[in-house]
């Protein structure tokens, strides 16, 4: 019980206004637009979504999130900016994990707060991937900004020096992407429910998990059809004829 109120604490903690600097490690921005949709995925940012191809911009559910990754550069990482969109009466998250079944999550949590009329809050947290644990995260944040309406959650936000080296990832900007959703009760954060778990992607190409087309096969050979005369059978068609020419002069 006292572990849940001190969830409970850090996350309604993390409810900031518009604008208004929150914890040190999370930054908000004075901006409160959120604009997200699918434009250029593939070409720009990387996005992921579930149902497959629904529309963020659309009233259909849709549970969508877009990354654009800098240069990596050494030892910090790269910092990356994340568009999220969800549908949840309590939270939505994105994670970002090399082995979805070990380690830790980290995960970022856009949230409604019902006992403030639905207003938007923010936290970072750890997941432990055996026991599904959520702890509070000290994970540097900027940029943050949100809206909610009604069930439909937006959000915006900045993650500096992202890096997966420490890992047995060879790139440090290869993460698998988790998608999904939880609630909120008065012993905190519920568990993560995890809707989309991308694998492994490399977050710095924004066409990772876009399909190649394989070029078509050209057949190089002459293909044989039983309809048509091949050579050799009209040389020998030609001397039958030919000897009954002559037997017949």
């Amino acid at each position: 019980m006292e572990r849940g109120l001190i969830l409970l604490v850090a996350a309604v903690g993390v409810y900031v206004a518009s604008g208004v600097q929150g914890i040190s490690y999370l930054s908000f921005s004075n901006n409160t637009q959120v604009n997200i949709s699918q434009i250029g995925c593939g070409v720009t940012k990387l996005c992921v979504q579930t149902p497959a191809n629904c529309d963020p911009t659309g009233n259909t559910s849709c549970l969508f999130a877009s990354v654009i990754s800098s240069t990596s550069v050494a030892p910090n990482g790269s910092a990356m900016s994340f568009q999220l969109r969800g549908d949840s009466v309590g939270y939505i998250a994105l994670g970002l994990t090399v082995n979805a079944s070990q380690g830790t999550t980290m995960l970022f949590i856009c949230a409604q707060n019902s006992s403030k009329n639905g207003s938007f809050f923010f936290q970072t947290m750890d997941q432990n991937n055996i026991n599904g644990a959520l702890t509070p995260a000290d994970r540097i944040t900027t940029e943050i900004r949100g809206i909610v309406n009604s069930n439909v959650i937006k959000c915006e936000f900045n993650v500096p020096n992202v890096n997966a080296s420490k890992t047995q990832i060879s790139s440090p900007t290869t993460f698998s992407l988790l998608l999904g959703t939880g609630t909120i009760t008065g012993n905190g954060l519920s568990p993560f429910n995890i809707s989309l778990n991308s694998g492994l992607l490399n977050l710095a190409n924004p066409a990772s998990n876009v399909p190649t087309t394989a070029p078509p096969v050209v057949n190089t050979t002459t293909p044989s059809s039983s309809g048509a005369v091949q050579p050799h059978a009209m040389l020998l068609l030609l001397s039958v004829l030919t000897l009954y020419v002559l037997l017949r002069a």
